[in-house]
């Protein structure tokens, strides 16, 4: 069989594998589209924070596939089921797993990273990490799953927001188009800021799905403020943008009373002052990966159409390429590129 194999920093292959033998407690799944997210750039690049993935390696977490097989414990799926895989493992027994947060487990497991993924035509997982994807999901959209259910969790598990607030969602890249357009299904009137670099391909693709933006580096944010706001700032600001000045932003333009949700983890040092923060009783509050519910709430809101997904995705690229789509990424060309292996 083919995959994607990292062989170093920004270098990536479509090498021969052998195709993996499930164990008696393991499912094999033939892998049907694979889509790229930030933190698979941030391997391909090999940035600091990601040197400890054995290279070569796999790449790959988002999925969604078939069942090809199952070995002879297993009980839940049969052959034919459409899956996907929530990518992060937990261990099930530190103090996080067994206190209800899992997704903060002390000594998780990532698919693509720790172990090899699904960059390729089969994966064998064990049934726990999967998820049924419901009949009215293709399953070329159900590889959104993973990153929509990080959405979910940041709307719908860490914020207070509600129907009718004032919404900014800050980095139009994967993350930030998939909260906003959460943030959108609830009712609440949301704006994504970007730069000026995003304003070829990834802010036109946040108006397509009916979401206003803003080029930050072209009109003020300040002056939106005024214009949106009635509070005197955002009710809810998701800092998705990945680098330190996000927060700073966010803190800055949220109203008294409101709540900045940092889900990028940001880079860099940052020199906010929380003064008026503490003052104004601002909710400065975090969110990262999810949970079990947080995916089965991503694939309703596939399902639903809350989540537009086929507009989303950009399957415009080839897996006989992978360099292609990593750079196109990378230089904010792309939001959320995609690998067919389906026949």
């Amino acid at each position: 069989m083919q995959a994607i194999v990292q062989t170093g920093a920004k270098t990536v292959e479509l090498q021969e594998r052998e195709k993996p033998t499930p164990e008696s407690s393991e499912v094999l799944v033939r892998v049907h589209t694979a889509g790229i997210c930030g933190s698979d750039a941030h391997a391909y690049k090999y940035d600091g924070g990601y040197e400890w993935i054995p290279i070569p390696r796999v790449m790959g977490h988002e999925y969604s596939g078939t069942v090809a097989a199952v070995g002879g414990d297993v009980k839940e799926f049969a052959e034919g089921d459409r899956i996907i895989e929530e990518p992060i493992h937990d261990c099930g027994n530190c103090f996080q797993c067994k206190n209800g947060q899992p997704n903060v487990c002390q000594d998780f497991s990532i698919t693509g990273m720790h172990r090899d993924g699904a960059y390729t035509d089969y994966v064998a997982v064990e049934p726990q990490h999967l998820h049924r994807v419901p009949d009215g999901v293709p399953l070329s959209e159900a590889a959104l799953t993973e990153p929509t259910s990080i959405a979910a969790r940041a709307v719908l598990t860490r914020s207070t927001l509600q129907p009718g607030e004032s919404v900014l969602v800050q980095g139009p890249g994967p993350i930030g188009v998939l909260t906003a357009a959460v943030a959108d299904s609830l009712g609440a009137n949301v704006v994504v800021s970007g730069l000026g670099k995003d304003t070829e391909y990834r802010l036109p693709l946040v108006r397509d799905l009916g979401i206003d933006t803003i080029d930050v580096e072209e009109t003020d944010l300040g002056e939106v403020v005024d214009e949106r706001t009635v509070g005197g700032g955002f009710d809810v600001i998701f800092d998705a943008t990945g680098h330190h000045s996000g927060i700073e932003t966010g803190v800055e333009h949220v109203r008294k009373g409101g709540q900045v949700v940092m889900v990028g983890i940001p880079n860099g040092a940052s020199n906010v002052s929380f003064t008026d923060s503490v003052r104004g009783e601002v909710d400065v509050n975090t969110s990262y990966g999810s949970t079990w519910t947080n995916f089965e709430q991503a694939l309703r809101l596939i399902e639903n159409d809350a989540v537009d997904a086929s507009t989303i995705m950009d399957n415009s690229f080839s897996s006989s390429d992978p360099s292609a789509a990593f750079e196109a990424f990378l230089a904010s060309e792309t939001c959320k590129p995609v690998f067919s292996f389906a026949d």
